[in-house]
């Protein structure tokens, strides 16, 4: 079967439910997913395409769409969370160098754990050190690194790839140069992969 990158950032609300199922639907299926973290709030400013902003009738219905969706997946989440969050670009650095060091998936579990089941805003604290004591990782090395000029330019450069295969929104799935956007279009990416093309 053809990886499938799963670009997401964190900060995305319906992120919560791929990030939370994504280890689970590898597993039944025999998919391969490549964790690839990206700056969507830049994407959406650049795109003029903020979906939620001054639109409350829009952010009621994500809500009650995100809760009925994590219902049937059997997840918990106490809704609304926080949001926007202050964080985002913080906590997708230190995405992308836990996607280097090989703990970036279980730091953006953590992560949208605490943020969706605890309601800690992701990329700030508690959330962000108890995220990484919890994974066996230490916050003031990782977050130092994470600032980093080289870790802000990989962010900045995985962001522009993104939008360069057609990236608008977290999640998306990209299956050579094929885009599925929404966590509703996961098995259709999977099922794509599948063909092998």
């Amino acid at each position: 079967m053809t990886a499938i990158d799963f670009w997401y950032s964190i900060g995305s609300t319906y992120s919560y439910l791929t990030v939370m199922r994504l280890p689970g639907v590898a597993a039944e299926t025999g998919a391969h997913f490549r964790w690839r973290p990206f700056n969507v709030r830049h994407v959406m400013i650049a795109q003029n395409n903020i979906p939620f902003k001054d639109k409350p009738v829009k952010t009621a219905y994500m809500w009650r769409d995100i809760a009925r969706r994590a219902e049937g997946y059997g997840l918990a989440p106490e809704i609304p969370a926080p949001y926007p969050l202050a964080g985002l670009e913080l906590a997708n650095q230190v995405a992308v160098l836990g996607g280097r060091e090989g703990w970036g998936e279980a730091y953006t579990r953590e992560t949208y754990r605490r943020w969706f089941e605890a309601a800690e805003p992701a990329g700030e604290d508690p959330n962000l050190s108890e995220s990484l004591v919890a994974i066996g990782q230490d916050p003031a090395r990782v977050i130092a690194v994470a600032r980093s000029e080289e870790i802000v330019a990989t962010l900045a450069d995985a962001t522009a790839e993104a939008m360069a295969l057609g990236v608008f929104g977290s999640p998306s799935f990209a299956v050579g140069g094929e885009i599925f956007w929404g966590d509703d279009r996961l098995e259709d990416a999977i099922a794509w992969a599948g063909r092998g093309v």
